[in-house]
């Protein structure tokens, strides 16, 4: 008898043992998504970060001690949209492309911040493109099309989260382009629609939903390499969603960052701006790893991308066994920015001609200054010019954001080319994409997942039950 209580007595303590060490849910967690950034994306900024910045350490988000790799494609391709994988990431559901947060069926399906808030969880959502578009509102909606605008802001509305932020609304206006009630809806629910970071700072609203300065009416909040005065960056908003929500929730919250300008730069094939957004993107994720720096029992941080845009890769024809990040900072001006000050040039039909615009040339991307320049990529510049802006019977290259002219398009081509930056199509891919992860549970995003993985992870680790 005396044997038999002394093992119960010892299990008994093993098990209190067992209790005292168990792994509590993180009480704050933080979903970073790189828009389109692939493994690509990641090893050439990581290229660029060493190289020319000198930096010994690598990428921030390369440093968390987990890392792995995710598939991304949807229900219907094995090339995913940013709705089908914003779905994925969001709810754990595989849908087609173009829907948004329900499955096959068009049935909704529930997200885990919608879950999290439900158990008391603050909810922030930021990113650095329209607060309407696929990867946030994967997060808060449920709709066939990811272009119901109107419905999609009508949702977050009703979410009863505490922050939404981007560079604006796109479902403000009916078809015929009158202002419709919107607006009103937010009110209506309580959220209290602020433009700029001042104005969210300054707010003493709980609830708010926070899109670009006035007088900044862009769909995304500008480019890191365009350094458009008054516009927000990524940073900011992070730092502005993370001041909010310790505000009003810092008992525990759930906070989702998109870096949507990492997939603009790569639909454009814009290699240099690709670089810089992916760099805002590891900052912005300095701010999260501060924050798990001050509470490493209770954060959860993971990275992540919902694609690849483009599959950028280290490597040209021109460069061979090599890459020249050097010629990079010599970009001023993204391929967007370009090609409207080129459209510009055109519709003026004022005369402009080829010693111009190799002045412009010079001074935005460095070309026969700092970049060096072959006669036969000269020649072909010139052909492209005469028959863009002399001739005007060039064809436009269409892409998902932009339609760029034929000069635009070779420009970046060849300074893509010199940079050792190559590229396989202005669309998605269905590339493998990376996952990082620190902190509570971090382990359990090790190794090779479907993204649908995650948001399942996230219910386990958490508590939730489907």
């Amino acid at each position: 008898m005396k044997k038999i209580k002394s093992v119960i007595i010892a299990g008994l303590l093993f098990a209190g043992f067992l209790n005292l060490n168990a792994q509590e849910s993180p009480k704050y967690i933080f979903y970073f998504i790189g828009d389109g950034m692939g493994l690509g994306h990641v090893a050439a900024t990581q290229a660029y970060n060493r190289m020319i910045l000198g930096n010994e350490e690598p990428l921030l988000m390369m440093q968390f001690p987990v890392a792995g790799m995710l598939t991304t494609h949807s229900a219907s391709s094995p090339v995913t949209d940013s709705a089908a994988a914003g779905t994925a990431l969001a709810t754990g559901h595989k849908t087609k492309n173009s829907m948004l947060g329900m499955d096959t069926d068009s049935v909704a399906v529930e997200s885990i911040a919608a879950q999290l808030f439900s158990k008391g969880y603050g909810i922030g959502l930021v990113t650095s493109v329209p607060p309407d578009d696929a990867t946030p509102g994967a997060f808060y909606a449920h709709v066939p099309n990811r272009g119901m605008y109107y419905d999609i802001t009508v949702q977050a509305a009703k979410s009863g989260y505490q922050f939404l932020g981007g560079s604006k609304l796109r479902g403000t206006t009916d078809k015929d382009g009158n202002p419709n009630d919107l607006i009103d809806v937010l009110k209506e629910y309580n959220m209290e629609y602020v433009k700029g970071a001042d104005a969210a700072r300054s707010s003493t609203s709980e609830r708010i939903l926070m899109v670009n300065p006035e007088g900044i009416d862009t769909y995304q909040i500008g480019y890191t390499v365009d350094s458009i005065p008054g516009a927000l960056t990524l940073p900011e908003m992070t730092d502005v969603c993370l001041s909010h929500l310790m505000k009003w929730c810092p008992e525990k919250f759930f906070m989702m960052v998109e870096g949507g300008n990492i997939d603009y730069a790569g639909h454009a094939n814009d290699g240099g701006a690709a670089i810089k957004e992916v760099l805002n993107f590891d900052q912005s994720l300095r701010l999260a790893y501060d924050f798990y720096n001050e509470h490493p029992e209770e954060t959860l941080i993971i990275v992540t991308a919902d694609h690849d845009t483009g599959g950028l890769a280290i490597g040209s024809i021109f460069t061979g066994y090599n890459m020249q990040p050097q010629y990079i900072d010599y970009q001023k001006i993204s391929k967007d920015r370009f090609n409207e000050e080129c459209k510009a040039i055109l519709k003026s039909r004022r005369v402009f001609t080829w010693d111009d615009m190799k002045d412009m040339l010079k001074e935005n991307l460095g070309f026969w200054a700092g970049v060096p320049m072959t006669e036969k990529q000269t020649a072909m510049l010139e052909e492209k010019f005469t028959k863009t802006f002399e001739m005007r019977n060039s064809e436009d290259q269409k892409t998902l954001y932009q339609n760029f002219d034929e000069f635009s398009t070779a420009v970046f081509n060849v300074f893509n080319e010199i940079c050792g930056i190559g590229w396989v199509t202005y669309n998605h891919t269905g590339n493998y994409v990376p996952v990082y992860a620190i902190g509570v549970d971090a382990d359990k995003f090790k190794g090779l997942h479907d993204n649908t993985n995650i948001p399942m992870i996230l219910r386990e680790i958490t508590g939730i039950s489907e």
